[in-house]
Order: C-alpha cells, then structure tokens, then sequence
C-alpha cells in the first residue's frame, strides 16, 4: 500500500532562521518522515531575516501572481523554493511585500509583536493552501508547527472542507510554548471569515485572540495534537483531554517513529490513497 502524503506547514525551519526547537523539528521531523518513504511538501513563512543568496531561494513564476483579499484589501502571492542539501528536502516559501519582505518573525527590531501578525498568519495559511490547490497534491495529513500555522485546522474544516485536495484531509498540530505576548489585532476574527469561515463559527471565542485563544482555535479543529514543548502552557494540553483529541504526549528526544504511528492512529492505511488529480 502506498505511503501517506505529510504536507509540513511550519513556522521555522533551520537552516533559514536561527537554530531554535521549533526550527530543528522543522527541519528534523519531515527529514525523518521523508527517509521512512512518504511522499511530503513542506511550507513556511519568508521572514524578512532569511539570507535569499546564502539560501538559494528563487521565485516559482508558475505558482505566484495570486491576490489574496485580507480585510478588504489585495496581497499579491509571491511562491519561492529552495532545497536543503544536507537534509535532501526541498522548501517552498510564502512571501508577499506587506507581510514579510524586510520584516523580523513576530516581532520587530524593538522587540514588539507586530501588530497584523494574525493578517500575516492568515495570509500564510491561504496561500499555502492555494499553492497546494496549485499543485495538484493531494495530502493525507497536514502537519502544523507554530502559532504561523494555527488557523490552517479551522480553514480546512471549514473554508476549504469541499476542496477536493482537502476533502479527506487530517489535521495534526504540534504545540510549542508561548511565543507572543500581544494579541493577534482587534480586526482578527473579521479577517479570518472566508467561505464558510464564518465570524459566527467563532462566537465561542474571546474577541482578544492572544496566543493561548489561538491554541484553543487549532486544537478545536485538529484532529490529533503533538506535546512537541515541554514549555506548552498544561491548561491548553488540559483543554485537548477535555475535547478528547488524541494527543502524542511529550518525549525529550527524537520521537519520528512515535510520530508516525500518531500519522497512521489519525488516518488509517484504508482511508489514505486518495490519487491525484
């Protein structure tokens, strides 16, 4: 039977920004993943502090050009791509000029969270799932690290639920410690409304989506949680029991093989072949 399709949607993955636990699995986790035989495509975010030249990214002309809408307003898509060598995988980046280019992570050169960040997470999340759209591949399980990626589970079960990429699609989100200290905009639940992403799905949460709201987001529309930090706040861990969402609990070494046991626990071998169009 043929492998599962993992699509990555991380945050950080090293070597593009520093070496961080969060940038090490980026990395470490869709390699190992990878070498077991699946078939993976891994996204994240071109922060304004990746070296373009030291990375050799370059532009996928056929993937970019798209405009997302994001409060009313036009964000054009741009797609990049580059490989890492050592760990023979290959990287597709989300980049746009408002968002991303010459800007910091979540925060900036003072230290602050920026402001949009919830617009950037959403403007990451669509275009991800618009370039996957793009490339005609169809996942088993999308596999989500980082607050950047936190309202992918909520727009798969909802805006894009009748994708065909998307229809049969599960949803693993790994959760790390607390990484911002603002919100994530007064605008965020207004923003995230898209199809059937409606404001009224998000009534049950507080108007001010800090980081922990976000978690609670993500957990309610995954359909399984990696403890990947020991730092992860316990009343969001405690929350996940209470939803009975299976979850993997948290190891302090390399734990591929736990995680592809979860992958086959979430979606078994008789529901994953799904063909590509």
């Amino acid at each position: 039977m043929a492998k599962k399709k993992i699509l990555f949607i991380n945050q950080e993955i090293a070597p593009y920004v520093p070496d961080t636990l969060m940038s090490l699995m980026g990395r470490d986790i869709p390699q190992a993943i990878q070498e077991k035989g699946y078939e993976i495509r891994i996204f994240m975010p071109e922060w304004g502090n990746i070296n373009e030249r030291r990375g050799q990214l370059h532009e996928v002309q056929r993937l970019s050009g798209m405009n997302l809408i994001i409060d009313d307003t036009d964000h054009p898509l741009i797609i990049k791509v580059a490989s890492i060598p050592t760990a023979k995988i290959q990287v597709y980046f989300i980049d746009n000029d408002d968002y991303f280019n010459k800007r910091l992570m979540e925060r900036d050169a003072q230290g602050e969270d920026y402001s949009d960040n919830g617009e950037r997470a959403i403007f990451f999340t669509r275009g991800v799932l618009e370039t996957v759209k793009k490339l005609r591949w169809v996942p088993d399980i999308i596999h989500c690290q980082g607050w950047m990626s936190a309202v992918v589970p909520f727009y798969i079960k909802t805006a894009y639920h009748d994708e065909p990429s998307f229809t049969n699609t599960k949803v693993v989100t790994s959760l790390f410690g607390k990484s911002l200290t603002k919100g994530m905009g007064d605008n965020f639940k207004r923003c995230l409304e898209f199809r059937d992403a409606t404001t009224e799905l998000l009534a049950p949460y507080k108007d001010d989506f800090d980081f922990d709201e976000l978690g609670k987001l993500a957990i309610d529309y995954s359909d399984g949680i990696i403890h990947a930090d020991e730092a992860v706040n316990k009343d969001l861990l405690d929350y996940t029991t209470e939803k009975e969402i299976p979850i993997l609990k948290y190891k302090n070494e390399s734990f591929a093989d736990d995680i592809e046991d979860f992958y086959n626990q979430i979606a078994p071998d008789d529901t994953s072949d799904e063909e590509e169009d």
